[in-house]
């Protein structure tokens, strides 16, 4: 087998290919191309490992990570039992990578045993390990990171706008809830190029599933509310990136949220959430006095639940105050209170009174109205620099350094989105967790490689099982998850003109 070159000579030279000879797609027009770019070569330094996990929770999240990291005393201490058993088990320091805002040195240390050529050799191991109470998981080492090599199939869709005529938008489908494919959302709107978009809820436990965990304007319409802090792609005539915030009143009240079970907050990120009003990915907060707006763009019912509703007409006057759950009207609005603000709403929310509707959203203390937003987070690239701002974002869990080994130092498949010096518009997908065929990237890698395309500024958008890629509605990237491509709650759709 040839020796592949290292990871970043690999990358840059696949990219230069990519960007001077752009592949061709059925329906593309003038202003947008698409590129497909296959690097590295083969599987010779990677091997099937098994990793020893660290006791912990479980997540319902299939994207969330193991528990696989601890401290230097627990790897040695479970190094020390492993080999009692006759398993021959190895502590390997896992370093903090070059995040802009978190600590240098070791992160953590994971425990594992044996190098295999297949996964079978492996599973057998972890078999005999989990005989001998042994809680573990078979990895591939070339997702580790970016030590590891291996291949990467990367695809890139290029949007110039001042040659492009057709529009950028943002996609829910049907309605705000429920979840579709990236593929279906594409074929539906008729859309040149679609990927997913940004983080949403999967489980019921956590929300309504297919809401937006985050901020999301479809059609002009904020259809859900900002998380404090985090980045999102901004949508209109001229693409940006920038950091919303939203704000949102009925009758002169602070609204907290927007078409989400009160009280539950997926990613945290504001005043009185509980355990953190800060951004904390993939982790639900709660909040027992909370006043959430919901619209007809909703799609379902209300969730059912403690507290009171109240439902306004298009003229936003009261005609009917309910138990939580049930139709939005078209045109109107419901409004749910829980704790104090059921409270307040039951003083207020009388019959024929008027609760004026008020949503609005800003961007470096602007008013903006953007006619698409997807959220996302983190940070990749700021002013043509790398700076993949991990903690601010919520990326780093405390106490629990495996959350962001899992999720942003190993290697996953990724959905990126930046913009070049000359405005254009790069959306990009990395498909991974595929031994042999695609490895995914960690943050930083695709942080490199979007400064590598040329990015003076980028985020990551949702990623895992979720990232996909559609051309003229038909599925062209390799989804991760082994039931195939996953439905989500929101795309990202070039359209053609109309």
């Amino acid at each position: 087998m040839k020796t592949p070159a290292p990871l970043a000579l690999a990358l840059s030279a696949a990219l230069t290919l990519a960007l001077s000879t752009p592949a061709s797609a059925a329906g593309l027009a003038p202003g947008l191309t698409v590129s497909t770019t296959v690097s590295g070569d083969g599987t010779g330094h990677n091997t099937w490992t098994v990793t020893a996990l660290v006791p912990g929770g479980s997540s319902p999240d299939p994207d969330a990570p193991p528990t696989a990291l601890g401290s230097r005393e627990h790897a040695d201490v479970l190094v020390t039992s492993l080999r009692g058993k006759g398993f021959a088990a190895r502590a390997e320091r896992v370093d903090w990578p070059a995040f802009s805002d978190t600590p240098r040195g070791a992160l953590g240390w994971r425990v594992r045993v044996g190098s295999f050529a297949d996964r079978a050799q492996a599973a057998a191991t972890a078999s005999a390990m989990t005989a001998n109470g042994f809680t573990n998981a078979v990895e591939w080492t070339g997702q580790d990171g970016p030590e590891a090599q291996g291949p990467q199939r990367i695809r890139v869709a290029t949007v110039d706008p001042r040659r492009f005529r057709g529009d950028v938008v943002a996609s829910h489908g049907e309605s705000v809830a429920g979840r579709r494919t990236t593929s279906a959302l594409s074929a539906a709107a008729g859309a040149l190029v679609g990927t997913n978009g940004g983080f949403f809820v999967i489980d019921p436990r956590d929300g309504i599933p297919g809401e937006p965990a985050g901020i999301g304007v479809y059609q002009g319409l904020l259809q859900s509310e900002a998380t404090t802090g985090r980045p999102a792609l901004l949508l209109g005539d001229r693409p940006s990136i920038g950091v919303p915030r939203t704000a949102l009143t009925v009758g002169g009240h602070e609204v907290d949220g927007v078409n989400r079970k009160p009280g539950l907050i997926r990613n945290c990120g504001e005043p009185g959430d509980v355990p953190t009003d800060r951004p904390l990915h993939d982790t639900t907060c709660t909040h027992p006095d909370e006043l959430v707006l919901f619209t007809p763009q909703l799609g379902t019912p209300t969730p059912a639940g403690d507290g009171v509703e109240a439902v306004l007409d298009a003229h936003d006057v009261v005609t009917a105050v309910r138990p939580a759950g049930g139709d939005v009207p078209a045109g109107g609005h419901t409004v749910q209170g829980i704790g104090t603000a059921a409270t307040w709403l039951g003083d207020h929310a009388r019959p024929g009174a008027k609760l004026a509707v008020g949503t609005r959203i800003f961007e470096a203390g602007r008013p903006i109205h953007p006619a698409g937003v997807v959220n996302g987070g983190p940070w990749l690239v700021r002013g043509g620099r790398i700076a993949v701002n991990a903690a601010a974002d919520g990326i780093v869990h405390p106490g629990d350094p495996s959350f962001v080994y899992g999720w942003g130092v190993k290697r996953n498949p990724r959905t990126m989105v930046g913009l070049d010096r000359q405005g254009r518009l790069l959306i990009v997908t990395a498909d991974g967790r595929q031994p042999g065929f695609a490895e995914g990237l960690s943050l930083i890698e695709g942080a490199r490689l979007m400064a590598r395309l040329g990015a003076v500024t980028a985020i990551n958008l949702d990623g895992g099982g979720s990232t996909a890629m559609a051309i003229d509605g038909k599925l062209v990237s390799s989804p991760s998850d082994a039931t195939g491509e996953r439905p989500v709650g929101d795309a990202l759709l070039v359209l053609p003109r109309r």
